[in-house]
């Protein structure tokens, strides 16, 4: 096996001889957990840093600390978040520890990142609330039994008014202003609140608290993990090293995923709607979606390009990226079931799994009744789709916006995929 030499500071905890320099050999190993972490990403800083770690890891056999840390501003995790735990579970079953952190304090501020407004901050019971199914969702990604599972509010709260008062002086305006979303909003003359400040600091000071080695991120999220390199550094640690992981594309195709935007797949959606959602796509997204959370290996992702590139349907991959995602939260099972009620509503069939809705108030017009079933949010978006022959009354297209339909039962359609079995009385 071909190695290197890599010499750089001694391990933390470990005392470094008079006038020695360690060196750690750059294996094949090495070379190649190094592939595995930059796969996909962003940005890797410090590489060379990063190398060192590695090798430092490999030649003690003490795993790196690597840290994600995660605000419960709402209750479900949907795809675009996964794009950086899969890179933690990439890192873990390459042995290291993965530390999967919990911002139940730090919620209470909210993160200002990539944002033009000042966030609302959240009430401790929201966050209790969110916080309890955030690691249940993680772990259908990262291992259960192999991730330490923190809540910065072990040592954020008892930190107090004197230490946050100490933290604060080791930052100061001009360098908070560096950040793209305070420079735009100052310039702009948009209100900037002296609590978001502190937000950047605190998440630093979580990468201290844990001895991180290593922290991910969004790419919105550079700013704050090298102010964490800076306060490891006044703090006497190594710094930890920043792998930013870029931001998924939502079902648009435009906006970054967000359940604000209307644009997610939630992990824990149904089966069958997060295969549809899937094959919703667009031919150009879909490699956007392999690259950031398929497992298949990149040799494998290039083939299957070449392979639509020399004619084959596009959609034989976007069904492959659907199933491998359904069969990860779900079971192959469940991707298979997913895939014929797909093709059975492609061929105009109603889907086996229809809600079933109960109203009353017949006769009742048919944008009122779109909207109580759940179907559309208003009756706006529901007169919206009547006149796009988006609607249709068991397989009938309806036209007509002034339709009253009277006590009885049937089966209600807007879109592809939102169906309804709706018993008027």
């Amino acid at each position: 096996m071909s190695s290197d030499s890599y010499t750089g500071a001694p391990a933390p905890g470990h005392a470094r001889a008079a006038g020695a320099a360690p060196s750690w050999p750059v294996t094949d190993a090495v070379r190649q957990a190094l592939a595995i972490a930059r796969r996909g990403c962003d940005e890797l800083l410090i590489e060379d840093e990063f190398t060192l770690k590695l090798a430092r890891s490999a030649a003690t056999g003490t795993p790196l600390r690597i840290k994600l840390g995660l605000d419960p501003t709402a209750p479900d995790i949907h795809l675009g978040h996964t794009v950086v735990l899969n890179k933690m579970r990439q890192l873990q079953d390459l042995g290291h520890t993965v530390i999967f952190l919990i911002g139940d304090f730090t919620s209470l501020i909210g993160d200002p990142s990539g944002r033009n407004s000042t966030r609302p901050p959240l009430t401790e019971e929201q966050i209790d609330v969110n916080a309890k199914t955030y690691f249940e969702q993680a772990t259908l990604v990262l291992d259960r039994e192999k991730t330490e599972v923190r809540h910065n509010r072990e040592w954020l709260s008892p930190l107090g008014a004197d230490g946050l008062i100490k933290l604060a002086s080791r930052y100061t305006v001009a360098r908070m202003l560096e950040r793209d979303d305070f420079t735009k909003r100052f310039a702009g003359g948009v209100p900037i609140s002296i609590h978001e400040f502190l937000y950047p600091l605190l998440q630093g000071y979580d990468s201290v608290a844990l001895k991180a080695d290593l922290e991910l991120g969004g790419t919105d999220q550079k700013f704050n993990l090298l102010v964490g390199r800076e306060l490891q550094k006044q703090s006497g640690q190594e710094p930890q090293c920043v792998l930013t992981m870029p931001l998924l594309e939502g079902l648009d195709g435009v906006d970054k995923m967000s359940k604000s935007k209307n644009n997610y797949i939630g992990i824990s959606e149904r089966p069958n709607d997060m295969f549809g959602k899937l094959m919703s796509i667009s031919d150009t997204l879909m490699w956007r979606y392999f690259e950031l959370l398929s497992f298949q290996s990149i040799e494998a992702l290039a083939r299957f390009r070449a392979e639509a590139e020399g004619g084959r349907n596009p959609r034989d991959f976007k069904v492959m990226l659907a199933q491998e995602i359904v069969t990860r939260f779900h079971s192959a099972r469940d991707a298979e079931r997913a895939l014929e009620d797909f093709n059975h509503r492609a061929r105009g069939g109603v889907p086996d799994d229809v809600p079933e809705v109960a109203l009353s108030g017949a006769p009742l017009g048919i944008a009122a009744l779109l909207k109580q079933a759940g179907l559309v949010p208003s009756g706006a978006e529901a007169t919206r789709n009547i006149e796009q022959n988006g609607v249709r009354i068991d397989g009938t297209v309806v036209s007509d916006r002034a339709l009253k339909l009277e006590a009885g039962v049937y089966v209600v359609q807007v879109g592809k995929r939102r169906f309804a079995r709706v018993t008027l009385a």
